[in-house]
């Protein structure tokens, strides 16, 4: 894989799949991917370089460390959502105040247009498997070809108040949402434990019908 970075002319794009590279630990193809996907939304939203992004990728799978090392997008801030619905799209959105209109692109990789590209079609679709240094290597000569995007206006949602309280249940700190007094963890372990009751009542059941 460093020959074929070493190859590309573009000083910009070598440099990014080097950075890219290195913060993911090596230049996966869904790395590559998120990669030339915020390039798309650099583009297509005329985003300045260092502007900040938030960003909501649809895998956690590779895709998301490409914005985090090259815009800075990460968890912590904020600038980095993960619905993992197991897409290989994203979405991207100009920051701005709350109440506001922005303009966002979802960008995916699209099936029909892969199809083009027999191996890289294989490897999308996990038919096949299908070396990374191969299937970046068609990235890099498809370019744009292989995705669809549309434009989005959005909505800055308003930040909510931070609300801190202590469980009623474990007695540990929480950010309380909703006004309830038992944190998450605590009414998972809760949802938890009914459930399971409930398997053991029903295989009870189950059990005297057959008897």
């Amino acid at each position: 894989m460093e020959e074929l970075i070493q190859k590309v002319a573009d000083p910009k794009l070598r440099s990014q799949m080097e950075r890219v590279a290195s913060f993911h630990g090596y230049l996966s193809t869904g790395a590559f991917i998120g990669m030339q996907m915020l390039n798309i939304a650099h583009r297509v939203l005329g985003l300045t370089d260092g502007e900040r992004i938030v960003v909501t990728c649809e895998t956690h799978n590779c895709l998301p460390d490409p914005f985090q090392i090259l815009a800075g997008s990460t968890i912590g801030n904020k600038g980095l959502k993960i619905k993992d619905y197991g897409k290989m799209a994203v979405t991207v959105s100009r920051r701005g105040p709350a109440g506001s209109q922005v303009k966002s692109v979802r960008i995916m990789l699209d099936p029909a247009k892969t199809a083009q590209y027999p191996r890289l079609h294989a490897w999308f679709m996990n038919t096949a498997k299908v070396p990374h240094l191969e299937a970046v290597s068609t990235l890099l000569d498809a370019g744009e070809n292989v995705y669809s995007w549309e434009i989005l206006d959005q909505e800055v949602p308003a930040k909510p108040k931070k609300i801190i309280a202590l469980c009623e249940k474990c007695g540990e700190s929480f950010i309380q949402r909703d006004g309830k007094r038992i944190c998450l963890a605590c009414q998972s372990s809760s949802q938890a434990a009914s459930e399971g009751d409930q398997t053991i009542s029903i295989s009870h059941s189950e059990e005297a019908k057959c008897l």
